[in-house]
């Protein structure tokens, strides 16, 4: 079965964001690890983690306004995750331990991805996730505008135009 290891290259320099990525990669390994016996209960920790750490993430997007398409995700993997849950209790064994195999890479896509672009806009516009409040802006000070995976977008996209 395969494992998920913490790393560095997972670290995406925001420590509740990190905290929580850490307690994901231990609920999974602890359910790709469980004897078929223990795997159930081991499954439902990891889904009510996963419920908790989308809500943190969730809550942060929300408050800043962050693109959708990143919830989005959340609700797409949950839901997946709570249907092969609901299987798994039924008896088929197989699809959970064949969620387990996928998830791994799904993971590591999503932090270095949706996670790392949600990570660098809340630091780029100011946003303190304790508080879930935006610092206040010095005298001439602006707001970078969207997130930063949009704004890259934008400029590629019309970099053509500027060459021809």
């Amino acid at each position: 079965m395969p494992s998920l290891a913490w790393s560095e290259d997972l670290d995406n320099n925001l420590a509740p964001m990190d905290d929580t990525h850490r307690e994901f990669v231990e609920c999974y390994n602890a359910a790709a690890s469980a004897a078929p016996e223990d795997f159930l209960p081991a499954l439902d920790a990891l889904i009510e983690h996963a419920k908790s750490h989308f809500d943190l993430e969730n809550g942060w997007m929300e408050a800043v306004d962050f693109p959708g398409c990143h919830r989005a995700e959340h609700d797409r993997v949950l839901a997946v995750m709570v249907d092969i849950r609901g299987r798994v209790e039924r008896g088929d064994l197989f699809l959970g331990r064949r969620l387990m195999e996928e998830l791994p890479a799904w993971f590591v896509n999503h932090v270095n991805g949706m996670d790392a672009a949600l990570a660098f806009h809340l630091a780029t516009i100011g946003f303190d996730v304790d508080s879930c409040t935006l610092r206040p802006l010095a005298a001439g000070e602006t707001r970078a505008a969207g997130c930063g995976c949009a704004s890259l977008a934008a400029e590629d996209a019309a970099e053509p135009a500027r060459a021809g």
